[in-house]
C-alpha cells in the first residue's frame, strides 16, 4: 500500500468589515499611532461588532468562503477540527456548531485550544487522522474574536488584537513529497504568569451565588491560597481580559520561533535558498522580522499582514494562506510557526499542494 500524506489542498477566510483604526483607539486610551505602529507595527484591525455572534460564525463565513471559491461539497467532508481559544461556549463545543450551520451533516467535530499556535497544532491532528487512511477530508479552521476579551482601556493589550478566521482542507494524496512534511510543538508550561486571562475559567467562575457564598477559595495547611475568584473586586480590577507582561513575552516568542524554525530547516535539509514562503504568526512586526533574519530568508519570501488586520490569535496564520493563495504554486516550500500562552510555540513545514493561480 502507498504511503498516504496529507495536504492542503483548499483554503479559505472571513474578516469582518467593521475596522478599529489606530486614530480610533487614541480616542479611548492614550496612545497614539506612532507609538503602535513602532512597537508592533499595527495600523488597523477588524472586529466583529454584534454581540450576538461570537468565533463561529466567522468560522461559519470562512469555511463557506473555502467551499464556494473551491467548489466543494460539505457533506464530503469527514470531520472538522476547530481551533480557537475564544469559544462560543464552554459546551457545547464551537465546532459543532459550525459543522451543524455549514451543512456537514453527521461527522466528528471537536474544538482544540492551545493559545496562538493552535492552528499549526490542529493541523498536524488533521494530518494524521488522513494519515490514518480511515479519513479522506478533514476540515480545519481557526477562528477568534479576541475583541470579546480585549480591554480598552489598557493601552497595551487592547491595540492588539482583531477578529477573523480562516480554514484549510486537508486530504490524503499518495504522491510523494507533498503535504505535510515535518512539524515542532512544544508546551513548557512556565509562561502562565506572563500571558492569561486571570477570570472566567473553573479555578474561577464567574458567578453571584459562589462569590456571595465564597467558594472560590482553596484552603491549604498552613496558610489560604488565593487563585484569583471572580468577585466584585475581580470585575473591578477587569482581570476577566486578556492580561500580558510584553518583555518577557517578547522575549521568548523570538527565542522559541526562531529556534523552532531553525530546527525544522535543519532535520530537512533546508537553506534558506529552499524556502518559498515563511508564514509566520501576527503578533509583532518586530518578532517577524526576527525570525526572517535568524531564518536568513529576505523579507519578501515573508508574509505579512499584521498591519492591516492586528493579531487574530490563532487564525493569523490561514488566513496568510488566504490572502496569498493565487501566489502559490505546486512544489512551493512553507515553513509555517507559532508562539502563545502557555507558553506554547512550533513550526510545520509543508509542500504546497497546488497551483493558487487556478482558484476562482
Amino acid at each position: 500500500m502507498n504511503k498516504i500524506n496529507a495536504a492542503i489542498t483548499a483554503v479559505g477566510a472571513y474578516l469582518p468589515e467593521d475596522v478599529i483604526t489606530n486614530d480610533d483607539l487614541e480616542k479611548m486610551v492614550d496612545t497614539n499611532d506612532e507609538w503602535i505602529m513602532t512597537r508592533v507595527g499595527i495600523k488597523e484591525r477588524r472586529i466583529l461588532r454584534d454581540k450576538n455572534k461570537g468565533a463561529s460564525y466567522l468560522a461559519i463565513r470562512a469555511a463557506q468562503d473555502l467551499f464556494d471559491r473551491h467548489g466543494i461539497d460539505p457533506k464530503s467532508i469527514d470531520g472538522l477540527i476547530l481551533a480557537t481559544n475564544s469559544s462560543d461556549y464552554h459546551f457545547p463545543s464551537t465546532a459543532s456548531i459550525v459543522a451543524h450551520e455549514i451543512g456537514c451533516g453527521d461527522i466528528f467535530s471537536f474544538d482544540m485550544q492551545a493559545a496562538c499556535p493552535t492552528f499549526i497544532y490542529a493541523l498536524e491532528v488533521g494530518a494524521n487522522f488522513i494519515r490514518s487512511g480511515r479519513y479522506s477530508k478533514i476540515l480545519v479552521i481557526a477562528t477568534e474574536k479576541m475583541t470579546a476579551f480585549t480591554d480598552y482601556t489598557d493601552r497595551a493589550t487592547c491595540p492588539l488584537f482583531g477578529d477573523g478566521a480562516g480554514a484549510v482542507m486537508v486530504e490524503g494524496t499518495t504522491e510523494e513529497n507533498v503535504g505535510l512534511i515535518d512539524s515542532l510543538h512544544v508546551a513548557d508550561g512556565m509562561g502562565l504568569p506572563f500571558l492569561h486571562v486571570k477570570a472566567g475559567g473553573s479555578v474561577c467562575p464567574s458567578s453571584q451565588f459562589t462569590v456571595d457564598h465564597r467558594l472560590h477559595y482553596t484552603y491549604q495547611e498552613g496558610r489560604t491560597v488565593y487563585r484569583y475568584p471572580a468577585t466584585h473586586e475581580t470585575v473591578d480590577n477587569r482581570w476577566h481580559y486578556v492580561y500580558q507582561e510584553g518583555q518577557v513575552v517578547f522575549k521568548h516568542a523570538v527565542v522559541d520561533m526562531c529556534n523552532s524554525c531553525v530546527e525544522i530547516m535543519e532535520r530537512n535539509n533546508l537553506s534558506h535558498d529552499d524556502i518559498t514562503w515563511v508564514v509566520p504568526h501576527q503578533a509583532n512586526l518586530r518578532i517577524i522580522d526576527a525570525v526572517a533574519r535568524r531564518m536568513g530568508v529576505p523579507y519578501e519570501k515573508v508574509m505579512v499582514n499584521i498591519e492591516r488586520y492586528g493579531n487574530t490569535s490563532s487564525a493569523t496564520i490561514p488566513i496568510c494562506l488566504w490572502e496569498w493563495e493565487h501566489k502559490l504554486k505546486k512544489g512551493d516550500v512553507l515553513v509555517m510557526t507559532s508562539f502563545g500562552a502557555g507558553f506554547t510555540w512550533g513550526a510545520v513545514y509543508v509542500k504546497w499542494a497546488y497551483d493558487g493561480s487556478t482558484v476562482r
